[in-house]
């Protein structure tokens, strides 16, 4: 049986073979005949906020507004559309048979040319990019609309549609056609609208103003009126939608964060960017960055840039890439990614490293006195001195001397590794190519790049008190700006930050109760704010002006200046930054300030005098909160134990005075340069007094050169030729002492109160002595060279 009933199908086949491979070569080609995917045309780059609303666009690279496909079509549209032109579409396999018929009988019998196609067949023509209307290539529609209808669903060709159907001119796609003549999403589309756009596809030239209103008006009002037959809509719905405008000249898509914008087209170009900026929040900042510009622009600086970070998630959450001026002054730079000096920036990133690694207590005495290292001098803003200040001052004054002075202490190689793992990859240059500059702006880095690093250090320490639900694997990763983007989660047990926690509370607390830098006073009109540690910068030269400031939440960063590089006197931190970041932080949500990480300090006597931990002879201390490593700091070494006389006005030792009637004290006192500038600054600051006369000193330094240092060569210009004037300085514990200067063991000069002399030398070595009226003396060495 079986047999027989092979023999037969076999049989069949043979007699009927090229009809059967006919058969499968039909249907072979059916499978294969829709390419994958079957749109392939360019989109354009669609930026939308995280709330879901238009950010910016930016045209196809063939020059049609087509927005990426849509996930869904509006249900009014929907309606609309297969009303006016697919009333059977869930119904039918891909054709209408009675359709067809009844074109072709009109197309054979009238002159009134229709098509009869479905939508199914439509999408096969949009496809084929309109191939010439003819009955073969109607046929071919036919057949590979059968193949979408077995591969897609429904749905699924409702969206292919409505995302590549022409809406006239360069406008293609329900989403783009929305925003093109309405200026809204398509899901806030009216029954007026939805009419309106409906019947566009079937005639795009309607859409022109002044031509054929008349027609596309009748057109959509039928549809209306059809819809309201059908029950669609009632008397009511179907009156207000007549009633409505038709859509005009296409509209300019909103472009509330241009230069993110443009960014998001270099990196993810033909992409519909869910992005992680908050809608309102950037238009309010663009507001302030507009009233900002049109203030700075009348002491013509041109350009700002503003950048809004989620402390915690690091989400970016409102991006002003430069300020609303003018093509000649380059506002289509995104000065957001553009390296700038740093200026005072990185200032804090020291103050906590030091803290961090147990080298410096938050108010220990630094040196701020005339400082010349490998001939690098560098000097304060006002170019004072302050002969000696507390480290967190000095940071919250924004002090250059005493910054250089820690960063040498701490070590450059050091400091800029850490600037690595801050996440500066514009700092990609050897630490010796910046030298101690580094700290003063010597080097470039950007707004994202700054503003992030600020934000790691409030996310380390919030991921310490366990704040927030979210916190970064690693406090400087790059910030995200996309809303799929995810964060990946730590456990404490991980420890994943450079700096512990101690020391960044200590110099966040430190910023927020800074005592604004650069000589001016009108950061007091920011002092009602909401709690905030911020910083400022200018860069030598006055050509970019910087203000980074955290709170628990938020990281603020602004840059302020002129993109051509152009330097002006009103380009500073203080003057043209600082105020747009309180603007700015007036409308963000209040935060909370940080909680003290009790865990990683430890309570400890400190001597309020020289700000160290409390020495043998520190007449008075008191409790502080340091970093745990701080107890390896040095006790005080700026009070000591001395002998007066009777009176109380001179010291005496026992070789000279009777030992029953000394009196015992403990001074402050500082090294003789630094008294020098320290004294006139602090009128409660008592020098050490004078010895008794036949008293002996015990080697105490009473004298010390300010310039030349010890070791240090004064370098001329390559090119000069001849002597240059060369100022030395001394410092004396009794500027009233006269001071004999010898020059190579030959007296040149007599100095009383200020210990200044200028002489004029040429290049050679100098054997320098500086002796008092009393016979104390002080020599060196003095080297002037030629610049290499």
């Amino acid at each position: 049986m079986k047999t027989t009933l092979s023999n037969r199908i076999f049989h069949i086949i043979k007699r009927y073979k090229f009809v059967v491979s006919g058969f499968l070569i039909l249907v072979l080609f059916w499978l294969l005949c829709l390419p994958k995917p079957l749109f392939k045309d360019p989109t354009a780059t669609v930026v939308v906020s995280q709330e879901g609303k238009l950010l910016g666009a930016r045209i196809a690279s063939d020059g049609q507004w087509r927005f990426p496909a849509v996930d869904s079509v509006p249900s009014r549209f929907k309606n609309c559309i297969l009303e006016f032109e697919d009333a059977y579409f869930y119904k039918h396999p891909g054709f209408n048979l009675v359709a067809m018929s009844k074109a072709l009988w009109s197309n054979l019998t009238t002159n009134n040319r229709r098509g009869g196609s479905t939508l199914t067949q439509q999408v096969v023509r949009l496809s084929r990019k309109n191939q010439k209307r003819t009955y073969f290539e109607k046929i071919i529609e036919t057949f590979m609309a059968t193949r979408v209808e077995a591969g897609y669903s429904k749905e699924e060709i409702l969206n292919l549609y409505a995302s590549n159907v022409p809406f006239g001119g360069n406008v293609v796609g329900l989403e783009s056609a929305c925003w093109r003549y309405f200026g809204i999403p398509s899901s806030e589309l009216s029954w007026g609208q939805a009419a309106a756009l409906a019947v566009l596809p079937n005639a795009p030239s309607l859409v022109f103003p002044g031509k054929n209103e008349s027609l596309f008006k009748a057109k959509r009002d039928r549809l209306l009126q059809k819809l309201k037959n059908e029950n669609y809509i009632d008397k009511t719905t179907y009156e207000l939608a007549v009633a409505e405008d038709l859509p005009g000249k296409p509209r300019e898509l909103p472009d509330e964060a241009p230069h993110f914008t443009e960014r998001m087209v270099r990196e993810q170009s033909g992409n519909y960017v869910n992005s992680t900026i908050q809608f309102n929040l950037q238009k309010r900042i663009n507001q302030i960055t507009a009233e900002a510009y049109y203030r700075l622009d009348q002491n013509q600086i041109h350009n700002l840039a503003v950048l809004v970070l989620d402390v915690n998630s690091r989400k970016v959450l409102s991006y002003v890439g430069n300020a609303p001026t003018t093509a000649e002054h380059a506002n289509y730079v995104d000065i957001v990614t553009r390296e700038r000096s740093t200026g005072s920036t990185l200032k804090p990133f020291l103050f906590a490293s030091l803290l961090s690694a147990g080298e410096l207590l938050p108010n220990s005495l630094v040196a701020d006195v005339p400082t010349s290292i490998n001939g690098y001098s560098p000097q304060n803003f006002d170019r004072s001195y302050h002969g000696a200040v507390p480290a967190s001052e000095a940071l919250a004054r924004s002090l250059n001397v005493p910054a250089v002075n820690l960063l040498r202490e701490y070590g450059l190689k050091r400091f800029y590794n850490n600037l690595h793992q801050l996440n500066f990859k514009s700092i990609d240059k050897a630490a010796d190519y910046y030298g101690l500059s580094l700290i003063l702006g010597g080097a470039e880095s950007n707004l994202w790049q700054l503003t992030n690093a600020y934000a790691g250090m409030a996310a380390t320490l919030n991921f310490f008190n366990n704040t927030s639900s979210e916190y970064p694997y690693h406090a400087f990763d790059e910030p995200v700006y996309l809303k799929t983007e995810t964060n990946r989660v730590a456990s404490k047990n991980q420890n994943p930050e450079l700096f512990d926690a101690g020391a960044i509370y200590q110099t966040l607390q430190t910023l927020r109760e800074v005592n604004r830098p650069e000589g001016s006073e009108n950061w007091e009109f920011f002092s009602d704010a909401q709690p905030l540690a911020w910083k400022t910068g200018t860069s030598y030269g006055f050509k970019d002006a910087w203000a980074v400031g955290v709170t628990g939440d938020y990281a603020i960063g602004i840059w302020v200046g002129n993109a051509d590089g152009e330097g002006r006197p009103g380009i500073t931190g203080i003057q043209a930054a600082a105020p747009i970041l309180f603007e700015v932080l007036d409308v963000l949500p209040d935060s909370n300030w940080f909680e003290m990480p009790y865990d990683e300090l430890v309570e400890a006597e400190v001597c309020p005098q020289s700000g160290k931990l409390a020495g043998l002879f520190c007449p008075i201390s008191k409790k502080e909160w340091i970093p745990k490593k701080g107890t390896r700091t040095e006790a005080c070494k700026f009070h000591q134990q001395v002998f007066l006389n009777q009176e109380g006005n001179q010291r005496v030792t026992a070789s000279c005075y009777p030992l029953g009637k000394m009196l015992s004290r403990y001074w402050f006192s500082l090294p003789p340069v630094w008294e020098y500038y320290y004294a006139p600054l602090h009128p409660e600051y008592k020098p050490l007094p004078e010895f008794a006369p036949g008293c002996f000193r015990e080697s105490e330094k009473l004298m010390e050169f300010i310039y030349p240092k010890r070791g240090e060569t004064i370098l001329l210009p390559k090119d000069f030729d001849g002597e240059q004037e060369v100022v030395l300085r001394v410092a004396h514990r009794n500027p009233d002492t006269k001071l004999y200067w010898y020059l190579d063991e030959v007296y040149i000069s007599t100095t009383t109160n200020f210990h200044e002399l200028s002489l004029e030398l040429s290049s050679g070595i100098y054997k320098l002595l500086v002796t008092d009226s009393g016979g104390n003396s002080i020599e060196q060495q003095v080297v002037i060279d030629k610049a290499s």
